[in-house]
Parts: structure tokens; C-alpha cells; sequence
């Protein structure tokens, strides 16, 4: 095959894989890449991640969380070749696009992923809203209840309108200090 120049043409395309299968589609696409000599059409797989606190055990942990399940994105040059051994890799089930012409991400959408997966900054995975009644489990406010009146998920806090001497007190807790009141 000739050689290319590796700008021409060269683009981020989003391929569609069985979820959970992101990784594997990876693996299987680079060992692809490098086998069937596609280096110069071929240059990058990504599998979009962010890190996320979460809580298990009662403990905080950071994971890395998939930020489009079932998509991977591609840097490559679209060749009748290069499609091949996309298309063809195990658990691929083809290219995001209309029929069967992949459409390229647009370099704005690519730089939004980028930021996000370059975040240092793990966000915390948090499924309590502002309005919702929540009992604070440990703490100096333990046994309280109050209203959510703030979330932010980046640094892993709440804050809870407490009623303290008939006056509504905000405090500020780590958001696996409540547990949502039913």
C-alpha cells in the first residue's frame, strides 16, 4: 500500500460495539491495526472514560465510569481497506453514521469528550436532588433531617437546609453522610 499523508483526510469517527465490550474493541482493534499493516490509516482507539467517586462499602472510591457505553471513537482515514478491519473487528457492529457512510465527529463535539476524559478532577456519582428530604446518618448533625438544597457532584457534597433552634442552617456534608428519607 502507498504511503499517506497522515493528515490528509484524517478524522475522529465513532464506531458502535456491544456493551461493555468497549475495551475488548480496543485490544482487538489495535492488535488489527498492527497485524494487517494499517498504521498509516489507523492511528488511535479511544474509549471515552471519566473518573467518578462513588461509594461502596461505605467507602469513597474513584473508578473510571464509560462515557458513552457501546461507542468507541476511532482516529483513522476512511479507505475501502481501513473500514474493512473496523467493521470486521469482533463486537463491532459497525460505524455511527447514516447507511454505510460513517460521518465524522466534529472537531467541537471531539474536543467536549477530550475535556471531559482529561479531567483530573473525579466527580462524584450522586443520585440526590435540591428539594429532596434526606436523614443525616454520621456526623455531628447525625439523626437530623433537612432539604437538599445544593449538590456538587465535583467535589462529593450536599448541602442540607438543617432546622437547628427553629432556624433553617445550611451544612455542608460528604453526600454518603444522608441517605434519602422515604
Amino acid at each position: 500500500m502507498a504511503r499517506q499523508d497522515s493528515s490528509m483526510g484524517r478524522q475522529w469517527y465513532v464506531i458502535h460495539t456491544y456493551s461493555g465490550y468497549e475495551d475488548a474493541v480496543k485490544k482487538a482493534l489495535e492488535q488489527r491495526t498492527e497485524s494487517m499493516n494499517m498504521q498509516d490509516y489507523i492511528f488511535e482507539i479511544v474509549v471515552p472514560k471519566e473518573k467518578v467517586v462513588t461509594t461502596k462499602s461505605g467507602k469513597q472510591l474513584v473508578v473510571e465510569k464509560n462515557l458513552f457505553p457501546g461507542y468507541v471513537l476511532v482516529n483513522m482515514i476512511v479507505t475501502d481497506a481501513s473500514w474493512f478491519v473496523v467493521r470486521n473487528t469482533p463486537n463491532v457492529t459497525g460505524f455511527v453514521g447514516s447507511g454505510n457512510t460513517p460521518v465524522p465527529v466534529l472537531p467541537e463535539e471531539f474536543n467536549v469528550i477530550q475535556r471531559r476524559m482529561g479531567a483530573n478532577e473525579p466527580t462524584a456519582e450522586i443520585k440526590l436532588k435540591v428539594g429532596e428530604l434526606v436523614s443525616i446518618k454520621e456526623g455531628p448533625f447525625a439523626n437530623y433531617e433537612g432539604t437538599i438544597s445544593e449538590v456538587n457532584p465535583s467535589k462529593g457534597k450536599i448541602t442540607v437546609m438543617v432546622t437547628i433552634f427553629d432556624r433553617e442552617t445550611p451544612v455542608e456534608l460528604d453526600f454518603n453522610q444522608v441517605v434519602p428519607k422515604i
